[in-house]
């Protein structure tokens, strides 16, 4: 079944470059030119990638992406123009799962999709049946479905918020360097920096600790990176 990819940006002849690349590689593609548009594609449709822009008319790309986290996770790379750091984190903080920055190279937004799809491809391959829930404390996760909940009550989680909590539950006590988690989690020769993990790790934290600020599930090791306990 091929992926179905929403593109978002105002700039027709961007988007329909995008389109073609990605047609190429087999993918389904839908084009939206306005926030207010894309919000009402991604409502009715589902959609393997949502690839958003953050100058859009009508509605901006980060609020278009809060909006769509109220009722989906899927992923949502964010493209920016200004190349400025606090968009980039902006667009992490409204619950993207990944940025890039105008101008790019379409090859690099290719593989960037292509390491993302990977991910939620493997995301859904059934484990052994006693491995489908994960455990700790009043913490439980379930893997087939990526569903968390904290004593019962379900927690939305964006997917990458999902991967980096899997990774710390399978893997307790281990330190993650930020850097580890960059390559792990994004992939080597992603050129995010630090901040992006520390972005997904505060935010993590406030869905699923009882007091983000005294952590009971994700610590931080000082001058190291952050473990699970």
């Amino acid at each position: 079944m091929a992926h179905k990819i929403l593109v978002v940006d105002d700039e027709k002849l961007i988007v329909k470059g995008i389109k073609f690349s990605l047609e190429q590689e087999g993918m389904e593609v839908d084009a939206a030119y306005d926030g207010e548009e894309a919000f009402k594609l991604a409502k009715v449709h589902s959609y393997s990638l949502i690839l958003l822009d953050v100058m859009l008319p009508k509605i901006d790309g980060l609020q278009v992406c809060r909006m769509i986290r109220e009722f989906s996770n899927v992923p949502i790379i964010m493209v920016t123009a200004k190349g400025e750091d606090m968009d980039k984190i902006m667009g992490l903080e409204y619950g993207a799962d990944d940025y890039i920055t105008k101008p790019f190279n379409i090859l690099e937004l290719k593989a960037r999709i292509k390491a993302i799809l990977r991910r939620s491809v493997r995301s859904v391959i059934k484990e052994e049946p006693k491995s489908n829930i994960l455990r700790a404390k009043d913490l439980e996760i379930d893997l087939e479905s990526r569903r968390c909940f904290i004593n019962g009550k379900e927690k939305n989680l964006t997917a990458k918020e999902f991967d980096l909590l899997e990774l710390f539950v399978k893997n307790p006590g281990k330190v993650y360097s930020r850097e580890n988690l960059l390559n792990t989690l994004w992939g080597y020769g992603y050129p995010g920096d630090a901040r992006s993990v520390d972005v997904h790790v505060r935010r993590l934290r406030e869905k699923i600790e009882v007091n983000p600020s005294d952590p009971q599930y994700i610590h931080t090791k000082w001058g190291v990176g952050y473990y699970f306990q």
